[in-house]
């Protein structure tokens, strides 16, 4: 059973994920620091456990990035990274009030999924 939430991820999750989807890798503190200064976030779960993530960052008004979008490896090609990217943008959609732009980056092996 999988379940996605809206929630930033821990900082060990986070680590954790981007380790193992072959992510490029962030100084403790500095991921603290980011996360805390989310715009938006989204937890995949399997049965319990952490198995993916998704970030907003952005101004909160004109400018948001997609961020760390991550499934662990044996949980992709299941359509479960695409929704990530919905929840997010469904949230992003449902805050923002006027035309802003919305950019995706991608890290890693992730160029070639998007």
């Amino acid at each position: 059973g999988y379940s996605i939430e809206r929630a930033v991820p821990s900082v060990a999750d986070y680590q954790r994920l981007r380790a193992a989807t072959g992510l490029s890798p962030f100084a403790e503190a500095a991921v603290a620091r980011g996360l805390a200064g989310s715009y938006l976030g989204a937890v995949l779960r399997c049965n319990g456990q952490v198995v993916g993530m998704g970030r907003v960052s952005g101004d909160g008004g004109l400018f948001f990035q997609l961020t760390d979008i991550a499934v662990l490896p044996e949980h992709q090609s299941q359509g479960l990274g695409s929704a990530i990217v919905e929840l997010l943008l469904d949230q992003l959609a449902a805050r923002i009030d006027a035309p802003a732009y919305v950019s995706l980056i991608a890290d890693g092996p992730a160029h070639r999924v998007y």
